[in-house]
C-alpha cells in the first residue's frame, strides 16, 4: 500500500540535485558568508584569522554535499560552526535543508549539533557586547525557527504530492471506469443482438422450411408464407438497425433503461410464435398490461420468454409450450416456461423443419447473465414428467 498522508514520510533517497539548485544555493550561502566576513572585518580592523578564511571556503564547498546528502552535510556544517562565526550561514542552511528533506528526528539531531557547535564557538570566541546566556538563547530560538519552518515546508510539499497522487489515481480510476462501461455496454448490445436475431431468424427458418417441405401447397398459401418471410426480414432489419444505432451512440452512456421491449409485449411475442406454427398457451396471472414495473425487469422478463420460445422452436418443434406469468408488485415476478421434449431426433425433425436449426449454444448462458444483472435467479432442468422447464424469478421493482 502506498502511503498518501503527509505525515508518513517516504524513505530517504539520495538524489543528485539539479545544477541550477546547486548554483543558486551555493551563491546564496556564499553571499551570506561574505556578509558575515564583512561584518567581522568591520569589528576587527586588524584583519581576519586564516582559520576564518578556511572555514568560509569549506562552508561554501559543503553546500553541494549537503544538497546531495542532507544529514551528513548538515552534521559537518554544524561541527564546522565550532571553529568560526563565518560558518553560521552554512550551518543554518544545513539545518533548514535537513528539516525540509528528512524525517523530523533526523532534523532534530542536526539542529542539536548546530546549537552545540555555536555554543562551543561562543565559549572560546565570545561575541563582544553579548553575554553567553543570551547567545545560547538566540541560537536555540534561531534553530527552533529553522526546524519548524523546514518541517512545515516538508509537510506542505508532502501534502501537495499526496493530492497530486490522489488526482492521478482518480483520473486513472475514471479511465478504468470508462473502459469497463464501454465493455459492459458492448456486452449488453451483443445480448440484445443475439436475442433479436435468434428469434426473428428462427421464425423465418420455420416459414422457409414450410415452403421447402410443402412445395405442393396452393399458390395462395405459398404467397402468404412468402409475405410473412418478407415482413419478418423487414422486422429483423429494423430491430438490428435499432441495436446498431445504440452501438454508434456515446459509449460512455450506459443507461440501461432506454426504450425497448417490455413485459406488455409478451402477448404480441406469443402471437408471432403461434403464427409460426408453435402451439403456445399463455397463462397470465398478473393481468397484463402492467404499469408498475421498472424497464429493466420488464425487458428481462420479455427476453426470457423470447429465448424460451426460440429454444422450444429449435429443439422441440411441434410440442406445446406453456408460458406462465405470476407475481405481484413489490414481491417476485415469476416467469415459467415448460414444454415436452421431442421423443427423439427423428421425431423432432418429422414434427417440423426447424428442429435442426443451428444456434450459438450460449443463449441460456447469456440469459442467466442478464437475469443475474437484474437481481434475479434462473433455473432450467428436465423434470420427472419429461418436460423441459425454464423458471426465472425477478424482483418486481416499481
Amino acid at each position: 500500500m502506498v502511503a498518501t498522508d503527509f505525515d508518513c514520510p517516504p524513505r530517504p533517497v539520495a538524489r543528485r540535485p539539479s545544477r541550477s539548485t546547486v548554483v543558486v544555493s551555493t551563491a546564496a550561502v556564499g553571499l551570506l558568508v561574505g556578509a558575515t566576513v564583512w561584518s567581522r572585518l568591520a569589528a576587527e580592523p586588524a584583519g581576519l584569522d586564516w582559520l576564518d578564511v578556511a572555514v568560509a571556503v569549506t562552508g561554501c564547498a559543503l553546500v553541494p554535499v549537503t544538497l546531495r546528502w542532507p544529514v551528513g552535510g548538515g552534521l559537518a556544517l554544524g561541527l564546522l560552526a565550532v571553529l568560526s562565526p563565518v560558518a553560521t550561514p552554512a550551518a543554518t542552511f544545513g539545518a533548514f535543508h535537513v528539516a525540509r528533506r528528512r524525517p523530523f528526528a533526523q532534523a532534530v539531531v542536526v539542529s542539536v549539533v548546530g546549537v552545540a557547535g555555536h555554543a562551543a564557538q561562543g565559549w572560546w570566541r565570545p561575541y563582544p557586547g553579548l553575554s553567553y546566556g543570551w547567545l545560547l538563547l538566540l541560537t536555540v530560538l534561531a534553530y527552533a525557527a529553522l526546524l519548524g519552518w523546514g518541517t512545515w515546508a516538508r509537510a506542505r510539499a508532502a501534502l501537495v504530492n499526496s493530492l497530486r497522487e490522489r488526482a492521478r489515481r482518480a483520473e486513472a480510476e475514471q479511465g478504468r471506469r470508462v473502459v469497463e462501461a464501454r465493455l459492459a455496454e458492448r456486452t449488453r448490445l451483443a445480448r440484445e443482438m443475439h436475442d433479436v436475431l435468434a428469434h426473428r431468424l428462427s421464425l423465418l427458418a420455420v416459414y422457409a422450411g414450410a415452403l421447402e417441405y410443402r412445395p405442393d401447397s396452393s399458390p395462395e398459401r405459398l404467397s402468404a408464407a412468402a409475405g410473412v418471410i418478407r415482413a419478418g426480414v423487414h422486422q429483423a432489419l429494423d430491430e438490428l438497425r435499432e441495436v446498431i444505432t445504440l452501438l454508434r451512440q456515446d459509449p460512455t452512456d450506459t443507461e440501461p433503461d432506454g426504450p425497448g421491449p417490455a413485459l406488455d409485449d409478451v402477448p404480441r411475442l406469443v402471437g408471432e410464435a403461434r403464427e409460426a406454427g408453435l402451439v403456445v398457451d399463455l397463462d397470465d396471472r398478473i393481468g397484463l398490461p402492467v404499469v408498475a414495473m421498472t424497464a429493466v425487469t420488464g425487458r428481462t422478463a420479455y427476453r426470457v420468454v423470447q429465448e424460451a420460445l426460440t429454444n422450444a422452436r429449435k429443439h422441440a418443434g411441434g410440442q406445446p409450450v406453456t408460458v406462465t406469468l405470476a407475481g405481484e408488485p413489490g414481491g417476485t415476478l415469476t416467469v415459467d416456461v415448460h414444454n415436452p421434449l421431442a421423443p427423439d431426433v427423428e421425431a423432432a425433425a418429422a414434427d417440423g423443419p426447424d428442429a435442426d436449426l443451428p444456434g450459438a449454444g450460449l443463449g441460456l448462458l447469456g440469459l442467466a447473465e442478464r437475469v443475474g444483472l437484474a437481481g434475479g435467479r434462473l433455473d432450467h432442468a428436465v423434470d420427472a414428467a419429461g418436460e423441459f422447464r425454464l423458471r426465472v424469478e425477478l424482483p418486481w421493482r416499481t
